[in-house]
């Protein structure tokens, strides 16, 4: 639809939300677990460098909380606090915002 329409505004976001549903998929009868892990994380990286294309940041800020989440179950936890406090970083209002919220909350979790 983005190629048809050329409407980027939500790209991010769409390459983000294709990334989380593709990590609820339950059973496929094609790909193995891993696989489906992997074409999250590139859906997440692509959320993430469009975003940055963009200047986006609170799509940024969405992108990274769903690549966090994912590479800290993955045992990456230092990574994953790194990569979130430096976009949370970046932030200077808006703290009561979901996201931001979210953020901070993901961060402290992983501080742990």
């Amino acid at each position: 639809m983005v190629a048809q329409t050329g409407e980027r505004f939500y790209e991010a976001e769409l390459y983000r939300l294709k990334g989380e549903l593709t990590l609820k998929l339950r059973h496929s009868s094609d790909e193995s677990y891993e696989a489906r892990i992997k074409q999250a994380e590139a859906c997440f990286q692509g959320a993430i460098a469009i975003a940055r294309q963009q200047q986006a940041k609170s799509w940024e800020l969405r992108a990274i909380i769903s690549f966090v989440r994912l590479l800290a179950t993955q045992g990456r936890r230092d990574e994953a606090r790194a990569m979130l406090a430096e976009i949370y970083g970046w932030f200077t209002e808006g703290f009561d915002t979901a996201d931001l919220k979210d953020a901070k909350a993901l961060l402290e979790e992983l501080a742990v």
